[in-house]
């Protein structure tokens, strides 16, 4: 298989970054008014935490994964599978992470393909063979190729700091008068806040699983066996089922980043930003009749 550019994603990751643009003016302009504060002092605000994303986006991840960067001598045949997948897709050799987890998953993160890290779980290296987790590997490194991470990453990011806002609106207001109107003006900053991390989220759904199958045709078309990758969706499937409640919901803000979605929880389950796996593994069955039939 070849590396072929997916337009229909690129397509959809220039639309998404252009309705991201507009929400964040928007964001900025609504907490100007709620707060009757200077624009200039809250988009520099925005801007400072944006700049902050996307400079540490990785180092966050990682952080709220519990994962550690770790060299060749720590997991040999970890890295040097990633090493070799990079090669045969033409990248740059990412930094290799490992979270220390049962749950069995993985993800991709950084701003650009010079600086991105492909993380997995020991919970991952003990359910796959080696073929499956080298499919896995290369979904990652597609999501690297394609340059989809930074836009998940900025739209997560947006979705964020606007659902923090609302969680802890109360906290901000502290009880006392402020704003425009009063503590009329925080009300309003909530309000405006819960738009931005309803449409901001709309907005990750809408390129969340179209680029899921992208990187998995992506995966395929680096390792040539999609029938390997197909077998580890399933696996990986079906060993979420077993993890801890507990677990699932501290890991489930990160399903975006996810190749398998935690599913268990409200967060999870209300909030599906995958395909299913059923359809992934029939399009990457098609994949492999196309290939055997060449």
């Amino acid at each position: 298989m070849q590396w072929k550019t997916d337009w229909g994603l690129q397509t959809r990751m220039g639309l998404t970054m252009f309705l991201l643009f507009a929400v964040y003016v928007a964001f900025a302009a609504g907490l100007t008014y709620a707060l009757d504060a200077s624009i200039w002092v809250v988009a520099l605000a925005l801007g400072a935490f944006t700049l902050a994303q996307y400079f540490f986006s990785d180092r966050l991840a990682l952080y709220g994964m519990g994962a550690k960067e770790v060299s060749r001598e720590e997991y040999p045949e970890l890295y040097a599978s990633v090493q070799r997948l990079s090669q045969q897709a033409d990248l740059p050799m990412p930094t290799v992470a490992v979270a220390d987890t049962s749950t069995p998953n993985a993800f991709a993160t950084g701003r650009n393909r010079k600086n991105a890290t492909v993380c997995v779980t020991t919970g991952l290296m003990r359910t796959l063979d080696r073929d499956e987790l080298d499919g896995v590997v290369a979904h990652e490194l597609a999501h690297i190729k394609n340059r989809d991470v930074l836009v998940i990453t900025v739209a997560s990011f947006l979705s964020s700091l606007a659902f923090l806002i609302v969680r802890w609106g109360a906290f901000f207001g502290g009880g006392r008068r402020g704003g425009r109107n009063g503590g009329g003006g925080v009300v309003v900053a909530i309000l405006v806040s819960l738009v931005v991390w309803i449409v901001s989220f709309l907005l990750i759904r809408l390129l969340s699983r179209y680029r899921e199958y992208a990187a998995d045709r992506g995966g395929a078309a680096i390792t040539g066996q999609p029938s390997a990758l197909a077998s580890a969706l399933l696996k990986i499937s079906g060993e979420m089922e077993k993890v801890p409640t507990q677990d699932a919901r501290e890991q489930a803000e990160m399903n975006a980043f996810f190749i398998i979605p935690v599913k268990k929880g409200f967060v999870g389950s209300l909030f599906r930003t995958h395909p299913s796996t059923e359809k992934r593994v029939e399009r990457l069955r098609d994949l492999e009749r196309q290939l055997e039939s060449r």
